[in-house]
């Protein structure tokens, strides 16, 4: 528990103990009314003096109708009837809510703030050949700063040896591994500079990433699902009405026994009316609703999974089909080449020249073909490169046009390409429409890609779909061998929206929610587009965290399923409370008006619904 806790736990230990006195000596010596209500004010006043200030807030804020309000009015009701001990144990039980409900939310908060250890919390400012430690805000745009390997990297930039950019970028929030520039590691070929990396920062550490993540998990609760704004809207309406009721309970019955020249036992309905009041008030619905998409929130952040809000982890819940881009999703997306079909040139000038054409491109294409020519790349042979989005690239290489693409490219280039089977991606090339050869890359898939499939059937996905821009043979090749139900292959960026948005709407056979999986950089109009984006591994991609529903903070295709569980049981536990607590509130208020319940049963009927429906909205938290 954390300190403010703590006060409220031994503040309820006190008010428990003077109660068990007050009640002792209220039962052993039978002390006169005055002195009773002098000796159970000490407990009342213990547990509920906070409740009595919110209430008078609220009064004079003319936000008159919530459960303060309810709580006062039924309790201060109750010791003008001499009924003592039960507005001490109204008070009590109250108060053992609010404590549950708030470690509740505690271990929720933790559960978050592990994702957010990604934030650092100094900058190695590089500056006149010093190293000075400073907050990561105070760091301009452009500014050097300094890395010791095994260290957080605290703004976005690019690692850099003096003014020479070695193009290498580095995320906020990514370790620098200790072995840098042994093996494939994620800033392999970086130079350490006395035992340190130098990264050119390229942005302001508002605007990094890490920054923009942080912002979204610290605002997630923000986007409230139906369910919490249909409680919303329902206690809006509810708590007038029910105080309503209750007035009129304590007037009207009164009033007509009086006309009819009977008993009218005030004090007896005016008894029912307070009961009335403590049953109706709505505390088990407006507490355990939130708190239990606060622990549904906060059990997805302990798995690495950052679900922007409440109205996303509903959706998420009701997800049906899971559609899947395949490069970087379902595959690694880091190609090899595995084989050179040279036509007139040699293998070696085959890739030297489609790696000068891919020079300008990021895509994991371009960096492979970069990676295999085995030179430098030598920018005065260049002279312009145009990409052609869903087909390649071409430019002018040693002043003669060539194209480097897929066999449309090359259809729209004039090119003649033989017929010829392959697995993996094949990059055909041509120089002034004549074909020069292909270069088949290879790119692996994910090792939990198949058992990811396995899973979601599992966990009760129905279908799923791959997307990709391959062609049908290496797609149906990929689809087969993860367990996939259906594909779409050769598809352009524009493409995989239109078909998505088909699959989406689906006519009378679709059932449930859409999500759309992808890495976040090149699909996000259809993470945007679809009822569920799911970003791969988005650290640091802007795209993937302004599209995005869902981010994955690793490549893990299996906490995809994770999340899907947890959004489940989330949306059964805020469906069982909202059964159990409008249930039993039925029943009670029914036998209170008539006179069956007292304020025993009511301090069930509110308190210990509102207990149960916590302990059962914590049940998000201990997720497994």
């Amino acid at each position: 528990m954390n300190r403010k806790q703590k006060r409220v736990f031994y503040r309820l230990l006190l008010a428990i103990f003077a109660a068990a006195a007050v009640f002792c000596a209220d039962f052993f010596f039978s002390p006169p009314l005055p002195a009773r209500l002098a000796l159970y004010l000490v407990p009342y006043l213990l547990l509920g003096y906070d409740v009595l200030f919110r209430a008078g807030k609220g009064i004079l804020r003319r936000q008159v109708f919530d459960e303060n309000f309810l709580m006062a009015l039924a309790t201060l009701g109750a010791l003008c009837l001499s009924d003592f001990a039960e507005a001490v144990a109204v008070m009590l039980f109250y108060q053992v809510g609010e404590l549950f409900e708030s470690i509740a939310v505690g271990r929720s908060r933790k559960s978050i703030a592990a994702l957010m250890d990604i934030r650092p919390d100094t900058a190695n400012l590089f500056k006149d050949g010093e190293i000075v430690q400073v907050s990561p805000e105070e760091v301009e745009v452009g500014a050097i700063i300094a890395v010791n390997p095994g260290e957080r990297i605290p703004i976005d930039g690019v690692i850099t040896e003096g003014k020479s950019s070695l193009d290498t970028v580095a995320l906020t929030g990514e370790s620098l591994p200790r072995d840098v520039g042994e093996g494939d590691q994620a800033v392999s070929g970086a130079i350490n500079l006395t035992g340190r990396i130098l990264v050119k920062t390229a942005c302001a550490y508002e605007t990094s990433t890490v920054s923009r993540i942080l912002d979204l998990v610290e605002n997630s609760f923000m986007k409230k699902s139906r369910s919490e704004h249909f409680i919303t809207k329902f206690a809006r309406y509810y708590t007038p009405i029910v105080v309503i009721g209750a007035l009129l309970l304590a007037v009207c019955p009164p009033l007509i026994l009086f006309f009819l020249q009977k008993e009218p036992m005030l004090f007896e309905w005016i008894s029912r009316a307070l009961t009335f009041l403590v049953i109706s008030c709505p505390c088990a619905l407006v507490i355990s609703v939130p708190l239990s998409f606060f622990g549904g929130l906060g059990a997805c952040s302990r798995k690495g999974i950052l679900v922007k809000g409440s109205l996303d982890l509903e959706s998420l819940a009701e997800v049906s089909t899971l559609v899947f881009d395949k490069t970087g999703t379902l595959t690694n997306g880091r190609f090899s080449v595995s084989e050179v079909d040279a036509v007139g040139v040699t293998r070696e000038e085959l890739l030297s020249l489609a790696a000068h054409a891919e020079s300008a491109s990021s895509h994991p294409i371009a960096q492979c073909l970069a990676d295999s020519c085995g030179h430098a790349i030598d920018v005065s042979r260049i002279d312009g490169i145009e990409e052609q989005a869903g087909f390649g690239v071409t430019a002018r290489i040693d002043g003669a046009a060539l194209a480097v693409g897929n066999r449309r490219l090359m259809e729209r280039v004039g090119a003649s390409v033989p017929e010829e089977g392959s697995y993996g991606c094949a990059v055909y090339i041509a120089r002034e429409g004549v074909y020069l050869g292909r270069i088949i890359l290879e790119d692996k898939e994910k090792e939990s890609a198949k058992e990811s499939m396995a899973l979601f059937k599992k966990c009760g996905i129905e279908k799923t779909v791959m997307l990709t821009g391959d062609a049908p043979e290496n797609a149906s090749r990929v689809a087969a061998s993860l367990g996939i139900d259906s594909f779409e292959a050769s598809l352009l960026p524009a493409d995989k929206v239109t078909f998505f948005e088909g699959l989406a709407i689906g006519g009378e056979e679709k059932r449930g929610k859409c999500a759309f999986v992808g890495d976040g950089i090149n699909d996000a109009p259809v993470l945007a587009r679809a009822d569920v984006g799911i970003a791969m591994g988005a650290l640091g991609s802007d795209a993937a965290i302004e599209a995005a529903d869902v981010v994955l903070m690793d490549d893990d295709l299996r906490k995809i399923a994770v999340a899907v569980r947890i959004a489940r049981k989330t949306i059964r536990i805020v469906r069982q409370n909202i059964m159990l607590a409008l249930g039993v509130k039925g029943l009670c208020l029914l036998l209170g008006a008539l006179g069956y319940a007292g304020l025993w049963l009511a301090v069930f009927a509110d308190v210990g619904v509102m207990v149960l429906a916590v302990l059962n909205a914590m049940r998000t938290l201990r997720f497994k």
